[in-house]
């Protein structure tokens, strides 16, 4: 799918594109493509003489192709996330700014970039060229990412009242243990996210492609990503909290068991004992030779069941 965003009267209107006479007539500021074909991609290049590379957006990549200017243009690559509730992911994004205009390539819609349409349609004079786009998705980002933590103290909250205030049995446990497991697989792609970004605005700014302005707010972006590493920090030992708590639920629950069958083998052990002095070969058989021998046993044994029963009770063992 292509997209090209077109600046007028301050705002930023978005047109699909399906034909090469279509992106002919354009004069966007941003082209924005996602999952593009090769048809598509062969447009960009009679449009405006850029070869998009087949493994623009590959997983596999070399940490300093990451951010790079070659002929003219400025390439940069950076992991936006997805808070999906199914399989939250970071989705890689691939940036070039040509001749003042952005281009960006992914596999999917994003979020974020969502978010950017929908502001720059209802707010005038929030974009002015190209760098302005980029700087305000990586803004975006920020907030996003900074929503998302808020959905995950809220998340974790929830299950601090099921693990810290009701009774733990396994399948509580076994839930809390699933909900914390997820909030610190996103929590941990949210800092992997909020990392790339800030390398990503500082490039822009050790590059001086940035006017003053656009500068200032770089530094401000990189500020507001600076305020969510504590945040980051404190959710990961607030998770390592929850799930040490919720393991020891685990294990007294486990201990309770093992208890039982610990005092059933003691309290038997007596009765066994009584039961195999009878059961020796004797000359004269004592339960034979005694009228009250069997119910004297019996009772004997009984007793010794218990008695050990009354001492563990007497004790709190049994609670």
């Amino acid at each position: 799918m292509l997209n090209v965003f077109t600046l007028a009267n301050g705002r930023l209107f978005q047109e699909e594109i399906d034909s090469l006479d279509g992106l002919t007539s354009a004069r966007p500021v941003w082209v924005d493509l996602e999952d593009p074909s090769p048809e598509e991609k062969s447009w960009i290049a009679v449009k405006f003489g850029l070869v998009i590379p087949a493994d623009i957006i590959d997983d596999d990549l070399e940490e300093s192709a990451r951010f790079y200017e070659e002929d003219g243009a400025i390439h940069i690559r950076s992991d936006f996330l997805i808070d999906d509730d199914e399989a939250p992911r970071n989705v890689r994004v691939a940036f070039i700014l040509h001749d003042n205009v952005l281009f960006s390539v992914h596999r999917e819609d994003l979020p974020v970039f969502r978010l950017l349409r929908m502001r720059a349609r209802r707010i005038p004079a929030l974009i002015e060229d190209a760098k302005d786009v980029l700087l305000k998705l990586y803004d975006a980002d920020a907030e996003y990412s900074a929503d998302t933590l808020e959905g995950i103290y809220d998340d974790l909250e929830k299950v601090s009242r099921r693990v810290l205030k009701d009774e733990v049995n396994d399948q509580a446990a076994g839930e809390a243990l699933a909900a914390i497991a997820r909030q610190e697989d996103l929590n941990g792609r949210i800092r992997r996210n909020v990392m790339d970004t800030r390398r990503a605005v500082s490039f822009m700014m050790r590059a001086r492609m940035l006017n003053a302005d656009q500068f200032e707010e770089a530094r401000q972006i990189l500020r507001d990503i600076d305020s969510l590493d504590s945040h980051t920090a404190f959710l990961f030992d607030k998770i390592n909290f929850l799930m040490d708590a919720t393991v020891g639920f685990i294990n007294i629950n486990q201990n309770k068991i093992i208890k039982i069958f610990s005092v059933a083998s003691v309290a038997l052990l007596p009765p066994t004992l009584i039961a195999s002095i009878y059961g020796m070969n004797f000359q004269y058989m004592p339960e034979l030779s005694q009228k009250w021998g069997y119910p004297l046993a019996l009772c004997l044994m009984l007793l010794s069941i218990v008695t050990p029963f009354w001492f563990f009770r007497r004790k709190g063992w049994l609670k």
